[in-house]
């Protein structure tokens, strides 16, 4: 496998991203540009130098894909400054379901950004875990689809996240008395976390096989810092891992977040930015092996904007992912791009108004 590794430089946490480096991009048409997209995972953020707000996730999806509706994760973004210390991210969730009730006038447009919402409750919170829980459904008017605790955390403090999570989250105890929370009030669980976690993620589903768990961003096979120049040590370790954990039939996976700096790839630091081609070649062992291990039913494609934003556009990213989904039938398509984040989080899109074509070209 081709390394073309970044260096080992522990990168901070996000990539820039540089518009005019993207404007460089080859233009390209949008492939099946009539197949619906559910985007399961998006940010909207304005913290430490890095803005990204509605007109901006707008003014992505408007080249060329035909995004119907997004879920917005959790990026701890305008917290209450007051109160409780269990009632201080709710002032995330308040913000983004204003951001939804805009979107949802039809007055920016046709996609429903943020129809579902992946909210942040601190479950080492533990039995105060559900009455929080319980806050940010009421605040959400029925957008609230579950949580994510960010878990990524390795000895050689490389930085997967701008989160500062602690050491074996998955397996504190306290943790686990606020996960119990999840599956009786109807929520899911979102696991950001590195291929050396995998195990504590796989401990946990076991523990807990009545809540949903979504494993975001392929499970993080880390490919840079003391990692670099070992992609194929590294795939070997991580397709192990994934392979295992798709035994536990609650897990589901995120394929994207692939560019990040996590895997390592150079495309960022070269003079002109990728092709679609040049994504799907290089990202579709990773896609193919959660495919195998997973099925299209449990798997979702999504774009984590804007942080892979720092290496691609939204419609060369979207692009990638239909080339890699090229060899699909009509029905893993739709699973892929739209019915498995839907069914997996709950999101009844008709009871919003949202309408999805199910007729899909075949490629």
């Amino acid at each position: 496998m081709n390394d073309g590794a970044i260096g080992s430089k522990i990168p901070d946490a996000f990539l820039s991203v540089r518009p005019e480096w993207l404007a460089l991009q080859a233009d390209e048409p949008a492939l099946e540009p009539d197949l619906p997209i559910v985007d399961p995972h998006h940010h909207l953020m304005d913290m430490r130098g890095h803005q990204y707000m509605l007109p901006d996730f707008l003014a992505d999806v408007a080249t060329g894909h035909r995004l119907v509706a997004s879920l917005f994760v959790e990026c701890r973004v305008f917290y209450r400054p007051w109160g409780p210390d269990d009632r201080k991210s709710l002032g995330e969730t308040e913000f983004v379901n204003g951001v939804a009730a805009m979107s949802a006038s039809g007055v920016y447009g046709q996609p429903r950004a943020c129809a579902g919402i992946i909210g942040n409750v601190d479950l080492r919170f533990g039995d105060r875990a559900r009455a929080a829980l319980e806050a940010h459904m009421a605040a959400a008017g029925g957008r609230f689809r579950g949580i994510r605790n960010v878990a990524a955390w390795h000895k050689d403090g490389l930085r997967a996240t701008s989160a500062n999570p602690p050491p074996g989250l998955l397996l504190d105890r306290e943790f686990r008395k606020g996960f119990a929370a999840l599956a009786p009030l109807g929520l899911t669980f979102d696991a950001w976390l590195l291929h050396t976690q995998l195990s504590d993620l796989i401990d946990l589903a076991r523990a807990f096989p009545d809540t949903t768990i979504i494993c975001d961003h392929i499970g993080g096979p880390a490919t840079f810092g003391p990692y670099a120049g070992k992609r194929d040590e590294v795939f070997a370790d991580w397709s192990r891992s994934m392979r295992e954990l798709a035994r536990c039939p609650n897990v589901n996976v995120k394929l994207g977040g692939m560019g990040m700096h996590v895997l390592g790839f150079d495309f960022p630091n070269r003079p002109r930015p990728p092709s679609s081609a040049e994504l799907a070649e290089a990202w579709k062992p990773y896609v193919d092996l959660c495919l195998d291990a997973f099925g299209t039913r449990r798997a979702m494609f999504e774009s984590n904007f804007p942080v892979d934003k720092g290496t691609c556009s939204w419609l060369v990213l979207w692009n990638a992912f239909k080339r890699l989904a090229a060899g699909g039938s009509v029905e893993e398509k739709r699973a892929l791009f739209h019915d498995s984040a839907c069914r997996i989080y709950g999101l009844d899109l008709a009871a919003q108004g949202i309408v999805v074509e199910r007729v899909v070209a075949r490629a």
